[in-house]
């Protein structure tokens, strides 16, 4: 039995474009004006070295979390290279990230594999995918300024028209 009143049409109306447009939001891409906490933050190298993520701050950057079983990670692949063709050379540092649950042999084979051109580091501890969310999909993506603040953020394939365009702007004002 229903205990709740009827909700007139306009309500109905208005409650469904809300939940569109927060759908939209978390999966058209957002931004904040708050920086990630990227400070005492380690990921390794494929060659088990680590690196301080606070290390992107002063620079654009492409950042994918990303799986080598994920079949949309490796159709994303072309789409990171060709950011990295384009934006590398105007300072944008270019990221695949992989998860905790990769191993370095598996992610080693496939950079080799797809000759993948931009840098690649693993998130052994899972701490990088708590503080961008906690990112739980891959891949996910995200397009950061040089303070670290989240300018575009997609699950699943990004909008690489948006995306260059973006990184147009944030390599303009460089």
């Amino acid at each position: 039995m229903n205990d709740h009143p009827p909700q007139s049409p306009a309500r109905r109306a208005a409650l469904r474009l809300l939940g569109a447009v927060g759908a939209a939001g978390l999966l058209a891409g957002c931004s904040t004006d708050t920086p990630v906490k990227l400070s005492g933050i380690t990921v390794q190298t494929l060659e088990g070295q680590t690196v301080d993520l606070a290390k992107i701050l002063g620079k654009p950057t492409a950042i994918t979390f990303w799986a080598t079983t994920c079949p949309g990670c490796v159709e994303e692949i072309p789409h990171m290279a060709a950011l990295q063709k384009k934006f590398g050379p105007k300072g944008v540092q270019v990221i695949g990230l992989a998860m905790s649950y990769d191993d370095l042999g598996q992610l080693r084979a496939m950079v080799k594999e797809k000759d993948i051109p931009y840098t690649i580091w693993q998130d052994k501890t899972g701490a990088a995918a708590a503080a961008f969310g906690p990112v739980r999909l891959t891949p996910t993506f995200f397009v950061l300024d040089r303070k670290g603040v989240i300018r575009y953020q997609k699950i699943g394939p990004f909008d690489t028209q948006r995306v260059d365009q973006l990184l147009t702007q944030l390599t303009a004002n460089a």
